[in-house]
């Protein structure tokens, strides 16, 4: 565990295998921390790479910027992490969330971006009916906490046959939704609300890509994976069977051998 101050906020992070390994930054979704990668930083590490995993700010251990805390804002503190790392160009990944943040970052900091791996996400702007929905689940979480809402949607996060059949999955799920600030989950809310269309941004990529869903995903479902796909026609495409919104957690093996597979395939160690 490391910790940086940058742009206002503290980070905290991993920084795992070795450190002339290619650089591959891993982004968690809402409402997680850096653990939910930690099977994959394990295989990455073991594989020779050099994998970062941060707490974005308000999660896990940074610190909470209260308010509103756009895409951007945690784009732009990957970024300076990347800086502070003297990582000049990186693999960048994420879910969720945390995959927008990965095309926020593509959009912002596209110099950087050594290849792109999104996982169960989706990249049209906002609607009018999901920014009234994230901003009134930002007000409930600041009057009530996280327990409640982690109880109603860990059968959405994972698919609802693995929350019985992976109990040691679903409680770490669950704890890290429970332990995650209402402020910083809030925050974090009514900026995603507000995001832009990513795309066009993903349209104009020229870097490899990898594109991974759960086949039971309800929140980003295949048919979302599949329109990036048609987008980004270059692209690598992986449906884990048997996983719902968080298949690097559910079935790890399988998403750690597309991972790998693209890595090894698609993106050059020394571009």
């Amino acid at each position: 565990m490391n910790a940086v101050a940058l742009r206002g906020a503290t980070i905290h992070y991993d920084d795992l295998g070795p450190s002339a390994g290619l650089p591959v930054l891993l982004i968690h979704g809402h409402p997680f921390n850096r653990t939910l990668w930690a099977p994959q930083a394990k295989a990455l590490a073991e594989a020779g790479y050099r994998v970062v995993t941060p707490d974005l700010r308000g999660y896990g251990r940074s610190s909470v910027t209260p308010g509103k805390v756009f895409l951007s804002d945690f784009a732009d503190d990957l970024a300076a992490l990347l800086d502070h790392l003297g990582i000049e160009r990186a693999v960048v990944g994420g879910v969720s969330m945390g995959g927008q943040v990965t095309m926020e970052f593509q959009r912002r900091h596209p110099q950087r971006v050594r290849a792109l791996v999104l996982s169960d996400t989706s990249a049209p702007a906002e609607t009018d009916e999901g920014k009234e929905f994230r901003n009134r689940l930002a007000d409930r979480l600041l009057a009530e906490g996280m327990a409640g809402y982690a109880g109603e949607v860990i059968d959405k996060m994972l698919a609802p046959y693995n929350v019985t059949a992976m109990p040691d999955v679903a409680g770490r799920v669950l704890d890290m939704m429970r332990a995650t600030d209402p402020r910083g989950a809030a925050a974090a809310l009514r900026g995603r609300a507000e995001r832009p269309d990513y795309r066009d941004t993903l349209a104009g990529v020229r870097e490899p890509v990898l594109i991974v869903v759960g086949a039971d995903d309800v929140y980003t479902p295949v048919a979302d994976a599949e329109a990036m796909h048609r987008l980004v026609p270059h692209a690598t495409m992986a449906v884990i069977e048997k996983a719902g919104h968080l298949p690097g957690a559910e079935q790890p093996e399988a998403f750690n051998t597309a991972l790998l597979d693209f890595l090894t395939t698609q993106v050059a160690p020394d571009d």
